[in-house]
């Protein structure tokens, strides 16, 4: 193997790659999964660059719930562990994508009942339940539309509506088989239920905290720090500007521009070092279907 690639394969396992505590799936085995070939999840979720800087957007916009906040701030070590809860993240994304049906309700399960001992009381003495089927949907659509942005950002901006409409309705299922209810599944569903969501979003101490943490990740080796800073400040660039507002962290159209152009430039170096693995994971993606016939 090209030892760049190598370096990035290694640089990549350290940021997504398993835990002991982990659920591991097998992609060689079992059925096609929730979604199978041909889906847009299968898609979207297969592009690592535009995943991250929409896993960066995401956990921005889903930090604006003051209940999604409270159950990080409450129920979760973000200041040291941030890496381990993008990781966990990418972990449940890519189980729940490409692994079997099986494989992928398990992690579906665990969540939940990880969520079953995460509840309390926000600030202003209401309570909260990461069960709850309202948060759950805020959490899902912010997740989903960020990965949605990114990929039509970086890899496909010509993407029809009518893709963009069935990578939502595709990825409900999985928000539903977690406790979500009333989830938008369209293009224009999603914009409508973030705007109808705008006089629910706070932003305060704790949520500059939380977002100082992200913005800060260890970083293995220098070299790979310049890549995890322009990831950050992409994934600020695809907020929608009033959640950008929000945080405080608005761009003007210069920064915008180098940004997007320095986030291209790294998407491009990414999936040219990943080619090999990627190839890999479409073999056994493909061999599986075939022995499903």
């Amino acid at each position: 193997m090209n030892p760049v690639r190598a370096l990035v394969e290694r640089q990549i396992d350290s940021l997504v790659g398993p835990s002991p505590n982990d659920i591991p799936f097998d992609l060689s085995t079992g059925d096609n999964g929730l979604f199978g070939p041909g889906s847009v999840a299968w898609d979207v979720h297969g592009d690592f660059a535009t995943m991250m800087v929409g896993g960066v957007a995401a956990l921005l916009l889903q930090m604006l719930h003051p209940a999604a906040l409270a159950g990080v701030w409450d129920h979760s070590d973000f200041r040291r562990d941030m890496r381990g809860r993008l990781r966990r993240t990418a972990r449940f994304v890519g189980g729940t994508t490409y692994a079997s049906t099986e494989q992928a309700e398990a992690m579906i399960d665990r969540v939940r009942r990880i969520h079953d001992r995460v509840s309390g009381t926000l600030p202003d003495g209401t309570p909260y339940s990461a069960t709850d089927p309202v948060l759950l949907t805020w959490v899902h659509v912010a997740e989903s539309a960020s990965f949605l942005a990114a990929y039509r950002r970086y890899r496909d901006p010509a993407m029809p509506v009518a893709r963009q409409d069935r990578y939502f309705a595709e990825v409900a299922v999985v928000a539903e088989r977690l406790g979500a209810t009333n989830i938008p599944r369209s293009r224009a569903a999603v914009d409508a239920y973030l705007e109808a969501m705008r006089p629910q979003l706070r932003s305060d101490e704790r949520t500059r905290a939380i977002a100082h943490a992200l913005f800060n990740p260890p970083a293995d080796t220098l070299a790979v720090k310049p890549m995890q800073s322009l990831t950050m400040a992409a994934g600020i660039d695809l907020l929608p500007p009033w959640a950008a507002a929000m945080h405080g962290l608005t761009r003007s159209r210069g920064q915008r521009h180098l940004v997007r152009a320095g986030a291209a430039s790294i998407g491009m170096a990414l999936r040219w070092a990943l080619s090999e693995r990627t190839a890999r994971k479409d073999s056994l993606l493909r061999a599986r279907a075939a022995s499903r016939g």
